[in-house]
């Protein structure tokens, strides 16, 4: 077995110089070329690259980063993409010649939209609109498992104003009333993510694993099932699976973080994709916003009450939210503590062990990233999670800070010695409840007709009361092998980008894809194409591929983008090596 500490404390990195391999291609398929070494594909070949570019994978991507944002659909980002208002005083985008266009908001919708038409929407019945720059500070919507269904009113999708709308705050017009659950942004002011369209890849058939909120969106995108719950304080947003266990449905705090509520907690029993890494020694981070305890903000807040303010908001927000992080609802890769890695070449591994024996594992704060890719440790995966202020959340955060982080994140990857193995994705943990037309039906069904969910009795209402269902549908599978409620999915379509030196260029995907997708991506990747298993959707879900050519030669790879953080505009960097 390939052991990545004991080559990088043999060889190096004086070794690295040294080396030299011959370029080679092949058809990428999960379990073959294991054995190939796609390192030689960069144009800084040999030039302080990180040790992890040495293990065998199954593309040229030796580093997978997952920018994990919140709350947001497809249409809310995305809808009228690539044409954009472009009005006075905002960024302006004009798309390239021949873009694609997406599965968006024709001139139906925009018009004539059933959420309209559907007089159980009454007076918030509104056509999709356009928010501007000024409205980028909006109320989150309801974006609850129930709710979420009963908006999809068995596909017709004309019920959102009724059950996932939400506003509370004073202001004129629709903006002011259930009914800014019909609002879209375009690239005037999601300006980056356009462009990172324009210039890489982008899917418009990606969904959540499961409809609700973060928590599940969370646990789905480095497990790929929301089934195994364990309540441990109190209750939880759980149902019973009909198997004498639990499934996921809402927002609960970890188990295993000393920031959680001290009143409710929830664990998961399923394995996760840290799981698999650690087994085959690969490295990889939970790399989370104000999850260093020990650092002080330069407004003085610290522990897990950090704090950051926003000139958007003109609010400050806390950093850290438990509820979000992916790894702390596991034993096998919680860091309670969170406990600090004892230096920074030692972030992503898990042999080391604090003065208490305690082994540390892969939790980090987001700064860890940046000093451990800076010094030449890049993980093989990093899952990143802003401080709170910049993860898109309606209510404490918006696009704006969000592009402003995500830029600065592309920005300095893209001049890595590793940028050109390197692959980010950039999606979401759910949809907020804002609209979204475009409907998966359920592959995974679930029947829960007994749990109260406020006026409604039973979990399930997407067909009819206590029923989540469609024409060659399965029921959800268990952790342990049996059918259970509680898994309706996919849910509500949310955006995916790709944004990779082998992405495809101003690309469109429609393969359906779901939050599990990246957990396979990891999977046939660095793992042989294993799986996690206990019904996990990785086993199910569609692939990413499609989304990159590795028939590329190194002359032929995708040039980097690099934006201004607050417009989201191209702006030259002559730091780039690709600079001319």
């Amino acid at each position: 077995m390939f052991s990545l500490r004991r080559f990088r404390k043999a060889f190096l990195p004086a070794s690295i110089a040294l080396m030299g391999f011959t370029l080679a291609y092949a058809q990428v398929d999960p379990g073959s070329n294991q054995n190939a070494d796609f390192s030689a594909h960069s144009p800084w070949h040999g030039a302080g690259r990180s040790p992890q570019d040495q293990i065998p994978t199954a593309t040229p991507i030796k580093h997978l980063v997952v920018i994990f944002d919140e709350n947001r659909s497809f249409d809310h980002y995305f809808g009228t993409y690539p044409v954009a208002a472009n009005p006075s005083g905002e960024p302006a985008f004009k798309a390239k010649p021949w873009t694609p266009h997406v599965d968006g908001l024709s001139p139906a919708l925009l018009n004539d939209n059933p959420n309209k038409l559907n007089p159980i929407n009454g007076v918030n019945a509104v056509n999709p609109f356009r928010l501007d720059r000024t409205q980028a500070n909006t109320e989150g919507q309801n974006h609850s498992y129930t709710p979420e269904q009963l908006a999809y009113d068995d596909g017709a999708a004309d019920r959102f104003p009724a059950y996932t709308g939400n506003n509370t705050v004073t202001t004129t017009g629709a903006f002011g009333t259930h009914g800014l659950v019909m609002g879209y942004f375009d690239g005037n002011t999601v300006t980056a993510m356009w462009n990172y369209a324009q210039n890489f890849a982008m899917n418009d058939n990606a969904y959540t694993d499961t409809y609700g909120p973060s928590t599940p969106g969370a646990i789905a995108v480095v497990s790929g099932t929301n089934n195994g719950a364990r309540v441990v304080l109190g209750s939880a947003s759980t149902i019973p699976d009909g198997r004498g266990g639990l499934s996921l449905i809402g927002d609960t705090d970890p188990a295993y973080d000393t920031c959680s509520s001290t009143s409710s907690t929830v664990s998961m029993t399923s394995r996760n994709i840290g799981d698999l890494l650690n087994a085959h020694h690969i490295t990889w981070g939970g790399f989370m916003g104000g999850f260093d305890l020990a650092a002080v903000n330069e407004n003085g807040t610290t522990g897990c009450k950090r704090s950051t303010y926003s000139s958007v908001l003109d609010a400050t927000e806390t950093d850290y939210t438990p509820h979000h992080n992916w790894f702390q609802y596991y034993a096998s890769t919680s860091n309670p503590a969170h406990t600090r890695p004892t230096s920074t070449s030692e972030v992503g591994y898990t042999d080391q062990k604090d003065s208490t024996s305690t082994p540390v594992h892969h939790e980090y704060d987001v700064n860890d990233f940046f000093n451990a890719v800076s010094s030449g440790n890049f993980p093989s995966v990093s899952y990143i999670k802003p401080p709170a202020v910049d993860d898109a959340h309606p209510g404490n955060s918006d696009p704006l800070d969000e592009q402003s982080f995500v830029v600065k994140v592309l920005n300095f990857l893209q001049q890595q010695p590793d940028w050109d193995s390197t692959a980010v994705i950039i999606t979401y943990d759910d949809s907020d409840g804002w609209y979204d037309h475009r409907y998966a039906p359920p592959s995974t069904s679930s029947f829960d007709a007994t749990t109260p969910q406020g006026t409604v009795i039973g979990a399930d209402q997407l067909n009819a009361p206590g029923v989540c269902n469609a024409p060659g549908a399965k029921q959800g599978v268990g952790v342990n092998g049996g059918t259970v409620n509680g898994r309706c999915g996919p849910g509500t379509r949310t955006p995916f980008l790709v944004i990779s030196p082998y992405a495809r260029v101003n690309y469109v995907d429609d393969t359906r894809i779901t939050q599990a997708s990246v957990v396979r991506f990891i999977e046939d990747n660095w793992l042989r194409g294993e799986r996690i298993g206990q019904g996990s959707n990785d086993a199910i879900t569609g692939s990413i591929m499609g989304m990159f050519d590795f028939s590329r030669r190194p002359f032929e790879l995708a040039p980097p983008l690099f934006l201004d953080p607050g417009l989201g505009t191209p702006v030259a960097d002559k730091r780039s090596p690709w600079h001319s």
